[in-house]
């Protein structure tokens, strides 16, 4: 199935960049342009992307009231911000507001690839340059009982990864494993720590502060 991708941003050299890369992945299309974020509106609501790329700062509606009116109007449609600013406030609102991800303009051109499908899956992914920090500020570290819950050593250490701002790919190089092992780790993290998404995971390993030490031993 391909994704279709609509981006949005004032600047048209950025929108080439982030169309060039996208076009390049044989799951993505990229469903249109807007330079501002009522045009990105108005041609929501007309080609229905999958995944909207929007720009904080942009003329006449700012990425932020964009994310906000579509998770009210069109919430099947996946809000990635996108932006230059490495603001606390601009992350908190954006991800408040309904976004999926954040990222910075800098982050490259994987980690781009990688929210847009991590958002199609209705996963979130932040900028790693900015998890930790994040984490940090919307839920101070403390200790916090992990009874009951039972990981095992590998589920551990890629929780923890999560929670330093890894993305999959980096994760998987990192424990030397496959990214589909990795997503596969996710997905039994997410449950039994029941949160949704690997921002809750890393929320979590901060709450317990969670060592290599903890989790069960593995079986057999």
């Amino acid at each position: 199935m391909v994704t279709r991708v609509l981006i949005a941003d004032d600047q048209r050299s950025v929108r080439e960049g982030f169309r060039h890369v996208l076009d390049l992945q044989p799951d993505m299309e990229v469903a249109g342009e807007a330079g501002d974020g009522e045009e990105a509106l108005a041609l929501a609501r007309t080609v229905r992307p999958d995944v909207l790329l929007a720009d904080i700062r942009m003329p006449r509606m700012d990425g932020l009231e964009l994310t906000r009116s579509l998770a009210g109007e069109l919430p099947g449609v996946r809000v990635v911000v996108v932006t230059t600013f490495d603001l606390d406030e601009y992350v908190h609102s954006a991800l408040r507001a309904g976004a999926c991800g954040f990222l910075l303009k800098r982050s490259g051109a994987s980690l781009l690839v990688e929210a847009v499908r991590a958002a199609v899956e209705g996963d979130s992914l932040i900028s790693p340059q900015i998890t930790t920090r994040l984490l940090r500020t919307l839920r101070a570290p403390r200790r916090t009982t992990s009874a009951g819950v039972r990981l095992t050593p590998r589920e551990v250490e890629v929780a923890r990864l999560v929670a330093d701002g890894l993305s999959n790919l980096e994760i998987a190089a990192e424990l030397f494993i496959s990214p589909g092992t990795v997503k596969t780790h996710l997905a039994h993290l997410a449950q039994k720590l029941k949160v949704r998404n690997r921002v809750g995971i890393a929320a979590w390993v901060w709450e317990t502060g969670t060592s290599h030490g903890d989790g069960e031993p593995p079986e057999g």
